[in-house]
């Protein structure tokens, strides 16, 4: 989650009175204002009409996920920054974090019932993940560091520092199914701030506290931590293509950085290398540009991102086909930091988003096992 400075703040988003000024100028004029502006998600809501306005399709050849006859539903809310959303295929459970709250909750497949201190004190994790053999690996902020949760109980620390010193603040990852790799990213921001983490006296002066921001890779048998690539400016969530053979990154660098840019990084996977750093795609939609957050492929390819910061309209997710290209929007009111596929056929997209949860089924399927 990119924490951002006043400066930041005014360039990812338009000023307030422009964006109510635009809203009164819409209804003077009698043009439609994006559905999401106007929706009750409330509990006594009235139904949504089919088909939901607010899953936009852009290429209709490609983005053959949405349903005609599915609506996005609001299934828990309540929460401060809801973050790193997992599913766990035995278990029929997702798994998602609430950072500031310091807490890791879980909802259950069969009657969407949420409980609360699945882990607590979660050491304000933010991303989560499930290995092979469905122990959850989580990314936390407070310690700096990334665990495992064992069976009996216990915590493994799987990594606490890279080859350059002790890492900023991990932030998300992933597993690689053939070695059982975890790779993850370290953009640091559970160390600039005491509401998602522990602020360090290194951020005072600097928006890298310790080291350069990077992606890292720990071997499964060695435990062996390798820096993969440092290119993007702050890498936050990432996720495998279906062959893994190449990797995705999102870089929200432009929290800190004025001259990052909202972009998601591809890169080719190498064995335990990763090659050819290059822009995958741009977060300008429509003259706007917010940040991509957390990624997750479905079986088609397609990468599907979190995204916000910039208002109704162009908050929720972004679907980016094998080319880059936006193929599809889904619209919600809160900016969307992370999402994932789960149900028992991985065709229920969870969406965790600001202070709510979001379902939405759909027409695909997610290329990997949480």
């Amino acid at each position: 989650m990119p924490k951002l400075s006043p400066e930041a703040r005014d360039r990812a988003a338009p000023p307030r009175r422009a964006v109510l000024g635009g809203l009164a100028g819409a209804i003077a004029a009698g043009a439609a204002i994006p559905a999401s502006a106007q929706r009750d998600y409330g509990r006594n809501a009235p139904p949504a009409r089919y088909p939901d306005a607010d899953i936009v399709t852009l290429d209709r050849k490609r983005f053959t996920a949405p349903l005609g006859n599915s609506a996005i539903r609001r299934v828990a809310t309540g929460y401060a920054w809801a973050e790193g959303p997992a599913w766990h295929a035995t278990g029929r459970f997702w798994v998602w974090s609430d950072i500031p709250n310091d807490e890791c909750l879980r909802m259950n497949e069969e009657d969407l019932s949420v409980h609360r201190r699945f882990r607590s004190p979660s050491g304000f994790s933010n991303g989560n993940t499930f290995d092979r053999e469905g122990r959850q690996i989580a990314f936390r902020h407070y310690h700096r560091d990334v665990v495992r949760y064992e069976p009996d109980g216990r915590i493994t620390v799987l990594a606490a520092r890279g080859p350059d010193g002790p890492f900023n603040a991990p932030n998300d990852g992933v597993v690689h199914p053939a070695d059982g790799s975890l790779w993850f990213t370290d953009p640091g921001y559970g160390a600039l701030m005491n509401y998602e983490g522990q602020r360090v006296p290194e951020a005072a002066n600097s928006p890298r506290p310790f080291i350069k921001e990077a992606i890292y890779r720990i071997d499964a048998q060695s435990g062996q931590v390798t820096k993969v690539a440092d290119q993007p400016f702050k890498p936050n969530g990432l996720c495998f293509s279906p062959d893994y053979r190449r990797l995705y990154v999102a870089d929200s660098g432009r929290s800190h950085y004025e001259e990052a840019k909202n972009i998601i990084w591809g890169f080719d996977v190498d064995g335990p290398r990763l090659t050819n750093a290059r822009t995958f795609a741009d977060m300008e939609y429509q003259g706007k540009s917010g940040f991509g957050d957390g990624l997750r492929c479905d079986e088609a390819g397609n990468v599907w991102v979190g995204a916000g910061w910039v208002g109704d309209g162009y908050d929720g997710v972004h679907v980016f086909a094998p080319d880059g290209q936006r193929i599809g929007l889904i619209r919600l009111p809160e900016i969307c930091a992370n999402l994932c596929f789960g149900g028992t056929r991985r065709n229920q997209l969870l969406m965790t988003a600001s202070q709510s949860v979001y379902l939405l089924p759909v027409e695909t399927r997610g290329a990997h096992f949480c």
